[in-house]
């Protein structure tokens, strides 16, 4: 199997930052994936896998780690009866596509996310009040000792989270969804489409929300507005000035850029509302945010 050094990262997130992997490899089969990371483990190296790029920001020095970008039989879609079997490297849309052929609802909600079924499940992605922890039958998780499938309960799926960790690769998910007539699935596409342009930068390079809702009456996004951060821009990053959870590339933004942007939200979220928001955007290499009170 190819294994590359040095390949830039920015090429392959959507907001178009990051630095170089250490190294980087397109495994197709669930025997090259366990390979990987049971070389990876044999020598002491980090593993993270890059789906579509979509939830992801890089260190602008590098990642020290094997990056894997899943392939071939890891993208497939197969539908049986009211269960689809995904490859982790599958696009969500392409799935969408698939089960609105075969009539299949209750997978609308992944219109709104620009990922794959991989990471879907990494982070229990949701949107519009449904996520994959609500489809999920189970996933087929590779390690450096093989491979097993998980239910969602040993998966710990929770609000964009999971117990998945770095080194963990979901190869494969099974989604167990309901007949739906596709002119209806059709429809409730297109006012989740329209209801996500009307209200986010769809248009413009980003990674996606920054940060997890809390447990407040306002959401993230309404509180770093309220705290008067929308269009708020260091570098060539700026908070959207459409919606304030989330960060654009608005010419030759860097991650660093991007970092001090959500280190400004932070604080100015807790000095303004206590409230210690939490980023859902996975780091890539030697990030993090400051302490608040820092």
């Amino acid at each position: 199997m190819n294994v590359e050094e040095g390949v830039e990262l920015a090429r392959y997130t959507t907001i178009g930052t990051g630095g170089p992997a250490r190294e980087f490899a397109r495994p197709d089969s669930e025997e090259e994936v366990v390979e990987l990371l049971r070389r990876a483990a044999e020598r002491e190296s980090a593993v993270a896998v890059v789906g579509l790029g979509s939830n992801l920001l890089a260190a602008d020095a590098g990642v020290d780690a094997l990056v894997l970008k899943l392939g071939g039989g890891l993208t497939a879609v197969e539908i049986d009866g009211d269960v689809v079997h995904a490859g982790g490297g599958a696009a969500n849309a392409v799935v969408l596509h698939r089960v609105r052929t075969a009539g299949l609802g209750g997978f609308e909600f992944a219109c709104a996310i620009p990922g794959t079924i991989g990471g879907g499940v990494w982070m229990n992605a949701g949107a519009y009040g449904a996520d994959f922890s609500a489809v999920l039958e189970r996933a087929l998780v590779a390690s450096a000792e093989g491979a097993g499938w998980l239910t969602p309960a040993e998966l710990g799926l929770s609000y964009r989270h999971s117990d998945l960790r770095h080194g963990q690769v979901v190869l494969r998910a099974e989604l167990r969804l309901r007949p739906r007539p596709p002119d209806e699935i059709r429809a409730g596409v297109r006012e989740l489409n329209a209801r996500r342009k009307a209200a986010q930068p769809t248009n413009r390079r980003t990674f996606g929300s920054v940060f997890k809702n809390p447990e407040h009456e306002l959401s993230a996004g309404r509180m770093l507005e309220a705290c008067g951060l929308r269009g708020r821009r260091i570098g060539g990053a700026q908070i959207s000035p459409k919606h304030a959870n989330f960060i654009e590339n608005a010419g030759g933004a860097t991650t660093a850029d991007a970092l001090a942007l959500m280190a400004e939200a932070r604080r100015r979220a807790f000095a303004e509302f206590g409230v210690r928001l939490v980023h859902e955007v996975e780091f890539l290499g030697p990030l993090e945010l400051p302490e608040l009170g820092e």
